[in-house]
């Protein structure tokens, strides 16, 4: 298979371009200039793998939840290059592209907590499994409002830069027994590895119908 992945949702601008086990990567982490970037280092991985768009069979993205800004464009480039040449799209969540991620470090761990920052004194948040099934929903709370589900006994992980940003949830985390891995942000690399089986299955969307996922709602709504 031969999949690009991208994602814009946070300070990480990255793309990764699958060929089969092959990963070509472009990564970087800037406060913003995600738009200047993102179609340059996807013009680099398409040269260094040898491949145009119209002989991709995929295009994956982070869909969100994420900045605002960043998650239209990723949304807006995928359309605009499936669109082109003809390609299915596969919308991944950024908060499990994270559990991938952790989980990848410390594949013993059963259950993943990732705490990315929300900015507005807020986190996006949700629980996965070992599978990265998702446990309940995505949401966007406070950070003392973040559920910390009893795990005694259970190897996790809690990850991501909402515990950076709010140390005090880190550290109800750590009582709570979990291996912390606070530096992660979510990567086109494991947008790719999700979106594999999901391409695989030809569980393909219509451009048109990949859309951003924004979880904070009543920001993204027009005020009146």
């Amino acid at each position: 298979m031969k999949i690009l992945a991208l994602d814009t949702a946070t300070e990480a601008c990255s793309v990764a371009l699958g060929i089969g086990d092959r990963v070509i990567e472009r990564y970087v982490e800037i406060e913003r200039g995600h738009a200047e970037q993102i179609l340059p280092m996807i013009d680099a991985v398409l040269a260094e793998g040898g491949l145009t768009l119209r002989q991709l069979d995929a295009l994956a993205f982070g869909r969100g939840p994420g900045g605002f800004t960043g998650v239209r464009l990723a949304a807006s480039v995928a359309q605009g290059l499936a669109f082109g040449a003809e390609l299915g799209v596969v919308p991944v969540s950024d908060l499990a592209a994270v559990a991938q991620r952790a989980l990848q470090l410390d594949p013993e761990a059963r259950r993943v907590l990732v705490v990315n920052d929300a900015r507005m004194r807020e986190v996006y948040w949700a629980e996965f499994d070992a599978g990265i099934e998702l446990l309940g929903d995505e949401r966007v709370d406070s950070p003392a409002n973040v559920v910390i589900s009893d795990q005694v006994g259970t190897n996790w992980v809690a990850a991501g830069r909402g515990l950076v940003a709010w140390p005090d949830l880190a550290r109800r985390c750590r009582a709570a027994g979990a291996t912390l891995q606070p530096d992660l942000l979510p990567r086109a690399a494991e947008i790719l590895a999700l979106a594999r089986p999901r391409v695989a299955a030809r569980q393909l969307l219509d451009p048109t119908d990949a859309l951003p996922v924004y979880v904070r709602e009543r920001v993204a709504e027009p005020q009146p």
